[in-house]
C-alpha cells in the first residue's frame, strides 16, 4: 500500500525495490552463451556482490551489535548514537529514501538526508576546498606535460640541438621515468605518507625542478631535471582521482572523480598560455624564453603544496592505518551532519573488512595475471591507455608549435594556434563530464576513433595544397591545418581524453586494484615516451603527411580492436565487471561479428529490425529455482 512502511528487519528495499536479504535472491549476470556453466541460473551473490553492501543480509539487532563492538573497539564509544543510525542508513543505502524508514532518525536529520538527495551540489565548504586542491594538482600536470612546446623551439636552439633522437629524448624524459620508477612509487608513498603527503611530495618534485629545468646550463642537466620531474608525474596521477574519489560522497562521486580529466586539460591550456606570454622576454638573451616558461610550470604546484595540508587526509587512509578517531574526524569535515559521517564511514570500514579477507593469502601479482577475470581486465585498460597515446594526440601536446611552423606559420602565430588547441581541448573536455556515464565509455570511443583518423589525415594531407605565387604556403593550406588539428581536439576530448583512466579505475577488482593501476599509468606514460621520442625521425623520414597517416591507421586499428573485444563497462556493478570480464576474446569477437550486419541494417539502411540478442544479461531469479522463460526480466550488460 502507498502509507505502508516496509519492516526494517530484513526486509526494507534496495534501490530496486527488492529485499536486500541474500537469502531471498539475488542480482547477477548471465553470459549468454549455450556453454555456460549450468548453475549460473542460480548463482548466489558473490564477494563482489558483498563489495557493493556488506550489510546485505544482516538483521537491525546484528548491525547494531555490530556497531557496539565497532565503536568500543576503535575508541569511538562517544559517536555511538551517531554510528548506530548510521550503520541503519548503510543498510539501505541502495534506495535514495531508505532513510524515511529509520525510525531512530530525528525530523532534523532526515531533513539533512533529504536535501542530500534534492540538492547533491550542496556540500561543505571543505569537501569544494579538496576539490580545488585536486583540480590544482591536475593542472599541475596538465602544464607540465606542455609547457615544453613552446620551449623546445628556443632550447633546441640555444643548445644546438639537431639530432631528432636527442631532441625526442629530451622531450620525453619525464614519461620514461613517470613509466619506469614514478608510477610503481604511488603505493609505498601512500602507505608511508597517505595520499596528501603523496601530493606534497609530488608537487615538491615539480616546483623545483621547474626552476632546474630553467637554470640548466646545458642539455645534459636539462635532461636530468627532465627526468627527474618523472618521479611526480606517475604519482601524482594515480594518487589525486583516489583523494578525491574517497573524499567525496556516493552522490558525486564520479564527478568528482572526472574532474581530473577537464583540469588537467585546464592544465594543458596554460601551458600552451606561456609559451605565448614569455615568448618576447628575453632578459638573458635571444633564446632565453625557453627559461621562463619551464620555470613558470612552478607556480600551481607551490599553492598545491600550501594547501594541501589545510586539507584534511583521506578517511580511508586513516582506516588502513588503524586511526580511527582521525578518519572520524576528517569524515565530520567533508561532511554537512555528523549521522552522514558515520554513515560512510562504517560503510567504508565494512568495505575494508571485506577487501581485507580478499587480499588474506593470496599472491596479488599472480592474481593479477593468472585469473582471467583479471587478466582480461588488464588487456582492456592497458589498450585504452595505450591508444591515449598512439591516437595521436601527445604529438599536437607536444610538437605542435614546430608543426605549425612546419606548416608555414611564423613562429608568433604558430605558438597562438597552439594555444588555441588547447583552449579547444579544454572546453571540449567539460562535456565529457556528463557524456561519459550517458553514452558509455564502449560507445565514445566508437564514434571518435574514426573522426579522429579522419581529421589527421585532412592535416596530413592539407600539405598537399599548393603554395602561393611567392613560394610561401598559401592562406589555405594554413587554415586547412590549423582546423584538423581543432577538430582532432574537440574529438578527442569526449573520447579518448577521459575514457582511459576512468576505464582503468573501475575495471579491476578492488583488492589488486592499486596494482592495476599503476601499471595502467606505467603503459600510458610508457608510450608517451616512445611518442616524444620517436615523433621527431618520423616525421623527418615520412614527412609530416607520412607521420599524421601513420597515427591515423592506429585510430582505425583502435575502432577495430574497440569493436570487437572492448566490454562496456558503464553502470555495472562489480559482480557484473566479474562475468562481463570472463567473456573470452574469441567469444565477443564471434558475437560482435554476428552483430555486424545487424547494425548496417539497423542504422545504414534503416530497417526496422528484430532487437539482437544480447551477449550478456541481467535477471532476477528466486535461490534454489529457475525462472521460466517467459519470466525472466533481461537487460542487456
Amino acid at each position: 500500500m502507498a502509507n505502508e512502511k516496509p519492516s526494517f528487519d530484513q526486509k526494507a528495499p534496495d534501490g530496486n525495490g527488492r529485499s536486500p536479504s541474500l537469502s531471498s535472491g539475488s542480482r547477477y549476470v548471465e553470459n549468454h552463451n549455450p556453454k555456460r556453466d549450468e548453475h549460473a541460473s542460480t548463482r548466489k551473490a558473490s564477494v563482489a556482490a558483498l563489495l557493493r553492501n556488506p550489510l546485505t543480509g544482516m538483521s537491525e539487532e546484528e548491525i547494531l551489535a555490530d556497531v557496539d563492538h565497532f565503536v568500543d573497539e576503535k575508541g569511538l564509544h562517544e559517536s555511538r548514537e551517531a554510528f548506530h543510525k548510521g550503520a541503519l542508513l548503510a543498510r539501505v543505502s541502495q534506495r535514495a529514501d531508505g532513510f524515511e524508514y529509520v525510525d531512530s532518525l530525528t525530523e532534523e536529520e532526515k531533513a539533512v538526508l533529504r536535501k542530500e538527495v534534492t540538492s547533491r551540489w550542496d556540500q561543505p565548504f571543505m569537501l569544494y576546498f579538496l576539490v580545488i586542491l585536486c583540480a590544482g594538482s591536475a593542472i599541475v600536470q596538465g602544464m607540465d606535460q606542455t609547457a615544453v612546446n613552446g620551449a623546445q623551439i628556443f632550447y633546441f636552439e640555444e643548445f644546438g640541438i639537431t639530432n631528432e633522437w636527442q631532441q625526442g629524448l629530451l622531450n620525453g624524459a619525464p614519461y620514461l621515468c613517470s613509466a619506469l620508477i614514478g608510477c610503481w612509487m604511488n603505493a609505498p608513498l601512500n602507505k608511508a605518507f597517505g595520499r596528501r603527503g603523496t601530493i606534497f611530495i609530488s608537487c615538491f618534485i615539480s616546483f623545483v625542478t621547474g626552476f632546474w629545468m630553467a637554470a640548466a646550463d646545458s642539455w645534459y642537466n636539462l635532461l636530468i631535471a627532465r627526468f627527474a620531474l618523472g618521479f611526480a608525474v606517475g604519482a601524482k596521477s594515480s594518487t589525486t582521482p583516489v583523494y578525491a574519489a574517497e573524499s567525496a560522497p556516493k552522490n558525486i562521486r564520479g564527478a568528482l572523480t572526472m574532474m581530473w580529466q577537464m583540469w588537467t586539460a585546464f592544465g594543458i591550456m596554460l601551458g600552451f598560455m606561456v609559451s605565448v606570454a614569455f615568448e618576447n622576454v628575453t632578459i638573458f638573451g635571444p633564446t632565453s624564453p625557453w627559461r621562463w616558461m619551464l620555470a613558470s610550470t612552478s607556480i600551481p604546484p607551490f599553492f598545491v603544496m600550501i594547501q594541501v595540508y589545510l586539507c584534511p587526509e583521506s578517511p580511508r587512509w586513516y582506516m588502513e592505518k588503524g586511526k580511527y578517531d582521525k578518519a572520524f574526524r576528517a569524515m565530520k569535515r567533508l561532511r554537512r551532519h555528523e549521522v552522514q559521517a558515520a554513515r560512510d564511514m562504517y560503510y567504508a570500514n565494512k568495505l575494508l573488512q571485506v577487501e581485507a579477507g580478499q587480499r588474506e593469502g593470496k599472491n596479488l601479482w599472480k592474481e593479477f595475471f593468472f585469473v582471467k577475470r583479471n587478466r582480461r581486465a588488464a588487456q582492456s585498460s592497458f589498450f585504452v591507455m595505450f591508444m591515449q597515446q598512439f591516437c595521436g594526440v601527445n604529438v599536437i601536446a607536444y610538437y605542435s608549435t614546430q608543426i605549425f611552423i612546419n606548416a608555414g606559420f611564423d613562429r608568433s602565430n604558430a605558438l597562438l594556434v597552439s594555444l588555441g588547441t588547447g583552449v579547444v581541448n579544454w572546453l571540449f573536455a567539460i562535456p565529457a563530464v556528463y557524456t561519459i556515464d550517458t553514452f558509455g565509455r564502449r560507445n565514445l570511443l566508437l564514434v571518435t576513433f574514426p573522426l579522429m583518423s579522419l581529421m589527421l589525415l585532412f592535416g596530413g594531407f592539407s600539405f598537399f595544397i599548393a603554395n602561393a605565387p611567392n613560394g610561401e604556403p598559401s592562406q589555405a593550406q594554413l587554415g586547412c591545418v590549423a582546423t584538423a588539428i581543432y577538430l582532432f581536439m574537440v574529438v578527442y576530448s569526449p573520447g579518448e581524453g577521459p575514457v582511459p583512466f576512468t576505464y582503468s579505475a573501475e575495471a579491476f577488482p578492488l583488492y589488486i586494484r592499486d596494482i592495476g593501476m599503476s601499471f595502467a599509468t606505467a603503459v600510458t606514460w610508457g608510450f608517451n615516451f616512445i611518442l616524444s621520442l620517436t615523433w621527431p625521425p618520423l616525421q623527418r623520414n615520412f614527412t609530416t603527411t607520412g607521420a599524421f597517416g601513420w597515427y591515423a591507421a592506429w585510430n582505425i586499428f583502435g575502432w577495430v580492436y574497440c569493436y570487437f573485444l572492448l566490454p562496456e563497462t558503464k553502470n555495472l556493478t562489480l559482480e557484473e565487471l566479474d562475468v562481463v570480464f570472463n567473456v573470452g576474446n574469441k567469444e565477443i569477437f564471434k558475437y560482435y561479428s554476428e552483430k555486424l550486419p545487424w547494425y548496417m541494417e539497423k542504422y545504414v539502411m534503416r530497417k526496422d529490425v528484430v532487437p539482437f540478442e544480447p551477449l550478456t544479461r541481467v535477471h532476477e531469479a528466486e535461490e534454489g529455482s529457475t525462472a521460466a522463460a517467459g519470466d525472466e526480466k533481461f537487460t542487456e550488460v
